[in-house]
């Protein structure tokens, strides 16, 4: 019997699993926007002092799960699994991370989604009794990406106005049985990131599992667009299945629409009946939080794994812990197409998944 079943989609933690501890790292584009006090560490050079930009890529991770582990006061030994993933062939990046890290690993792929859908898991399996501390994240690299998927940054070729910017950027939450020890939460010294004077506890309240939607969109170049109705999607099915409405929240976030699929997933919203007011309230996008649109040419917005991880990892958990934050619905956003897939015709299938955070 699925006793912690809510509805058709989302599953409740009867133990509550508590975020201990998060990290975020950014590249040097990402440490010029507005979010750049929350970072633990903005890279000067995005290789990284890597000989390659996967290798840079797989070390940034690397530094946001260290710096989390440190962050929760545990040590790494008392850490029971890993789960994380990126955007390369092999998931390249959390692969050679979990190599150097020397952990259990179970790497995950949903593409942008990948940051909830690695909370969503850890939480289940902590409050499963299968894990006592589990750290959870994602990465992704502009070059990385512009490799695998486009054109490498050498070639120069124009991107269209629609086209989001991949960040470089990663993030991490290790995630427990039990809460933190407020008093044991520290910084890191010499990092950028802001340590708020008062300090609460968060908790992992529930969590919605997406479907894949396809809104028929082939455009590679239209992400947000092609992302924006599984979003919508699961916002939907996740307020029906535990019977809350959008006010119920303080912010309702998604990954990485970028400005267009922001604005399409604010439409599908109202349109589906929610108040406008609350969605115009409420509801915002990582990917139109991360960077400066008027200063910080990025066209359609951020998009990226590590969009989301750092925006929720840094921004989003700092504002919670301060207080300012109070219940927060994240909702990481994945365009599951391959480097193969347009080729062959095929349109860009998006996914969802979506977290309830809580303070306590």
């Amino acid at each position: 019997m699925a006793e912690k079943k809510i509805g058709k989609q989302t599953v409740s933690f009867e133990m509550s699993p508590y975020i201990i501890g998060a990290a975020a790292v950014g590249g040097k584009k990402e440490g010029e926007g507005p979010l750049y006090r929350f970072f633990d560490q903005i890279l000067d050079d995005d290789m990284f002092g890597e000989k390659t930009w996967e290798k840079a890529e797989s070390k940034m991770l690397k530094e946001a799960m260290l710096a989390a582990l440190q962050k929760s006061g545990k040590e790494k030994k008392e850490i029971d699994l890993v789960l994380s993933g990126d955007l390369l062939n092999q998931l390249m990046s959390s692969s050679f991370m979990a190599r150097d890290l020397h952990l259990p690993f179970l790497g995950l792929y949903g593409a942008c989604s990948t940051m909830t859908e690695s909370l969503l898991l850890g939480s289940m399996l902590t409050d499963g009794g299968f894990a006592h501390n589990i750290i959870v994240g994602a990465s992704s690299h502009f070059c990385t990406a512009e490799r695998q998927f486009r054109m490498p940054v050498e070639h120069g070729n124009q991107r269209p106005p629609s086209a989001q910017w991949t960040a470089t950027a990663a993030g991490a939450m290790i995630i427990s049985e039990k809460m933190a020890d407020l008093t044991q939460i520290g910084t890191l010294d010499g990092r950028k990131a802001t340590q708020p004077t008062s300090l609460v506890n968060i908790r992992v309240d529930c969590g919605t599992i997406g479907k894949v939607i396809d809104a028929g969109v082939k455009d590679a170049n239209q992400m947000g667009s092609a992302m924006a109705p599984a979003a919508v999607d699961t916002i939907l099915n996740h307020l029906e299945d535990t019977g809350r409405s959008l006010d119920y929240y303080d912010l309702v976030l998604t990954g990485d629409l970028g400005y267009i699929g922001k604005d399409i997933a604010a439409d599908l919203l109202k349109d589906a009946g929610l108040d406008a007011e609350a969605v115009s309230q409420r509801y915002d996008d990582c990917g139109t939080m991360l960077y400066d649109r008027e200063a910080q040419d990025v066209h359609g917005g951020g998009s990226g794994c590590g969009c989301s991880a750092s925006v929720f990892c840094g921004n989003i958990i700092q504002r919670m812990r301060s207080g300012e934050l109070s219940k927060v619905l994240l909702i990481s956003t994945g365009a599951m197409l391959s480097t193969i897939s347009p080729f062959q015709g095929e349109s860009i299938p998006g996914i969802a998944h979506a977290v309830s955070l809580t303070t306590c």
